[in-house]
């Protein structure tokens, strides 16, 4: 059977275990591992407050070569001053000690609730088990995934297969995220490896566009995350000459990185907290690609559409609604709105439409709103999710 984990490209080994972080006793700390040394890239938060695990990772990630990356949930060292500075610098050397690497060779993460302090004797002793414990399996792989999940009811898992001239590549991810979702660079947390050989510059070319493209288009519930952290590991293991040019392989491959990264920001949309079904917001005629993004972004965040997606209910009202509080460039003559291939509103005026098709649309687990502003020729889109008590409900009780 495939290996569809993280450790399925060659030169990935995993491990994931309960340490003591989480009071639930559940799975909380992961160890990502590529003894050789990958080439890494990486995106982050641009939210001014940042966690300790973003500002140390955001040096390391610099250093030519990356052999790991430590993660913990159930506690987002964020907002812990000098101490949980500290603390993540801490989480970097014990992982490296384990390794017989350097501390500026380790990347770290952490997720969950924001103004704690790490309790570090427990994830002391869950680095050295991690690092007792690591393989290759594909139960590794999901061990990992398991370990980084807060308010996630289940792990991600993605992987594409591709072959270059010279070898055949592999490119696995696994994410994590169901609230605090609107990401400006990176979203949750996002761990992807690949055995590609390819440069520096250019791994990080192709994460900051497949981010930009699919995890940067979701957005749950307005709110980003201090912690937001999107990393990518390339071992080389694969075999074949470097990618060091833009040339036909490199597109191939940031092609199917960027697949990989929609489907995993689709898995999110499902999985987000209370949500029961998910869509998808495509802008056309937009003045600008700028306009349309902010569009788009403005649907699938507007709280009245929300909650009418919830209850199955078609009102393209709320969609035209906040399409003209969005501040973007539109003709009102010529605003048109459909609902999958079902026109709702069109040249500005409402359409005669069956209802009960519309509800039956809305209802699905999956569907697209698109608008077409009427002004120009840009693009863009935006992934949203219902609302639904139930986010009320874990948000409500998140913290205590």
């Amino acid at each position: 059977m495939a290996n569809d984990t993280v450790t399925g490209p060659k030169g990935f080994l995993a491990a994931g275990l309960a340490s003591g972080v989480k009071a639930s006793g559940k799975a909380d700390l992961g160890l990502l591992v590529c003894p050789t040394g990958a080439a890494a890239a990486a995106v982050f938060t641009t939210n001014k407050i940042v966690s300790a695990a973003v500002e140390v990772s955001r040096e390391h990630v610099r250093s030519r070569k990356i052999r790991a990356v430590v993660v913990n949930s159930g506690c987002a060292n964020a907002c812990t001053g000098k101490t949980g500075l500290a603390n993540a610098r801490k989480m970097c050397s014990l992982t490296a000690g384990h390794l017989g690497a350097e501390p500026e060779e380790v990347l770290v993460a952490s997720t969950g609730v924001i103004g704690h302090q790490l309790p570090m004797e427990k994830v002391t002793d869950g680095i050295m088990k991690a690092a007792d414990s690591l393989s290759y399996s594909q139960t590794a792989g999901f061990a990992f995934a398991q370990a980084i999940m807060t308010t996630d009811t289940r792990s991600k898992h993605a992987v594409r297969r591709l072959t270059l001239p010279g070898a055949d590549v592999t490119i696995a991810g696994t994410v994590k995220g169901a609230g605090m979702i609107a990401p400006r660079m990176a979203t949750t947390l996002l761990f992807i490896t690949t055995d590609v050989s390819i440069t520096k510059p250019l791994l990080s070319r192709a994460l900051a566009h497949a981010v930009g493209e699919s995890l940067n288009k979701l957005t749950v519930d307005g709110h980003q995350s201090t912690n937001d952290t999107g990393i990518v590991l390339a071992s080389g293991a694969a075999g074949h000459r470097t990618i060091t040019s833009q040339c036909p392989r490199y597109k191939k491959f940031a092609a199917a990185l960027t697949d990989l990264c929609d489907d995993l920001a689709r898995q999110m949309a499902l999985d987000a907290e209370g949500a029961t079904r998910m869509f998808k917001v495509v802008i056309q005629g937009a003045a600008s690609r700028a306009d349309a993004a902010k569009a788009a972004r403005a649907v699938a965040d507007y709280p009245l559409l929300k909650c009418a997606i919830h209850g199955g209910d078609p009102n393209w009202g709320r969609i035209i609604c906040a399409i003209g509080s969005s501040g973007v460039a539109l003709n009102p003559g010529k605003l048109s709105c459909k609902l999958d291939d079902l026109y709702v509103f069109r040249g500005g005026a409402p359409t005669k439409f069956d209802v009960r098709q519309a509800a039956r649309i809305v209802s699905q687990r999956e569907h697209t709103i698109t608008v077409d502003l009427g002004v120009g020729r840009a693009g863009d889109f935006c992934y949203g999710c219902d609302l639904s008590a139930e986010y009320v409900r874990i948000n409500a009780d998140y913290h205590t």
